[in-house]
Formats: C-alpha cells, structure tokens, sequence
C-alpha cells in the first residue's frame, strides 16, 4: 500500500503490457517528473506531478508503485536520451556544433540527477538498483562525435572521449552547489574551446 502527498493510499499492480494510452499516460509522467525533481529535487510533489501531466494519483501509483520508481524511470529515460543523442546529432549537424549540443544536454542531465541523488545512492547501496554504467555510456556517446569532428579537422585529434567526461565531470562537480547556470554554461564553453583543433 502507498500513501500519496495528500495522504490518499493506493496500492500498485503487477507488471503488464501497456495498451498505447496507458504508454502515453506514462510518458507524460515521467516528463512532468523529470521537470519537477530539476526544480525541487527530493522535494518535489508526487501530486504535483501528477496533476502537471494531467492524470490523477491513482493513475500514477499504477504506474509507478513508490516515489523510488518514478525516479529510477526518470533517470533511465534521461540517461537513455542522452546516450542515443551523441551519433542522432551527428546526423544533423557538423562534429563542432553536435559536441556543443550534446555538451548542454549532459547539463541538462546532470540538472535532473542532482534531483535524484538520495534515491539513486539508496538504491544502489541496498542492490535495488544494478551497478551504475553511466560514465561509460556517456563516454560511448561522446566518441562518435570526437572522431567526426577529428577526421574533418574541427576538434582536437589528441584528447580521447574518456578525457572529456573527466573535463565535464569535473566543471559539473565544481558547480554543483551554484545556483547560477551562467557559471556552468561559461565553464563548458571553455571545455568545448579547448577541444577545438587550433588548425
């Protein structure tokens, strides 16, 4: 049994295939949760998120039986998002600008999981969760657009992808208490400059 914000109890269903309504009631939830756990983080209402994607508790608590669920979905969807984005944007955009793209979306990310880190860290420490392969999916996202941009001569050659997230990692861990995104932004740009070829 599961006791909402409001104090209403709900009780979870087993696991089925979702009928495309039901997929959609989903995907709406999972956004509107991914925007509130960016601005509140642990804070944020599940009634509240419920309410932002237009459905009623119930309806999220048949999806998602614990506020622990919503937010693995939310982190798996995001981190989803992020490691297929690394080769869609090659599709579309030179190695240079993809790797400036590709560099927001990972703020973004980071934004969202900061959200999320209490649940995350619990859920890892209690074996809920499988041991996270998040850097090395980042990595992997990253790579196809280092060697893009270093067989055209836009980026740098020399530094490899796993030196990159180093680099990212790193100015997201050092902005992590700012509440200020221009700090952040003004940081990455220096990244994403120091990769560029000086040819």
């Amino acid at each position: 049994m599961i006791r909402s914000d409001s104090g209403a109890v709900t009780s979870g269903i087993a696991s089925r295939p979702l009928r495309a309504d039901a997929r959609r009631n989903r995907d709406k939830l999972v956004t509107a949760a991914r925007a509130a756990l960016a601005a509140d983080g642990s804070a944020a209402s599940l009634d509240g998120i419920a309410r932002e994607a237009g459905v009623g508790i119930g309806t999220l608590y048949r999806h998602f039986p614990t506020r622990d669920a919503l937010v693995e979905a939310v982190y798996g969807a995001e981190l989803d998002s992020l490691a297929a984005s690394g080769p869609a944007l090659l599709e579309e955009l030179a190695p240079e600008t993809a790797l400036r793209e590709w560099v927001a979306r990972y703020a973004q990310f980071t934004a969202v999981k900061r959200g999320m880190m209490d649940t995350l860290r619990a859920g890892l420490a209690e074996g809920k969760l499988p041991t996270s392969t998040t850097r090395e999916r980042i990595t992997a996202a990253i790579a196809p657009i280092l060697a893009a941009g270093a067989r055209d001569g836009s980026l740098r050659s020399d530094i490899g992808p796993d030196d990159v997230t180093t680099l990212l990692l790193g100015t997201f861990l050092a902005t992590a208490a700012s509440t200020s995104t221009d700090t952040t932004r003004r940081l990455l740009d220096l990244v994403v400059d120091a990769l560029r070829s000086s040819a």
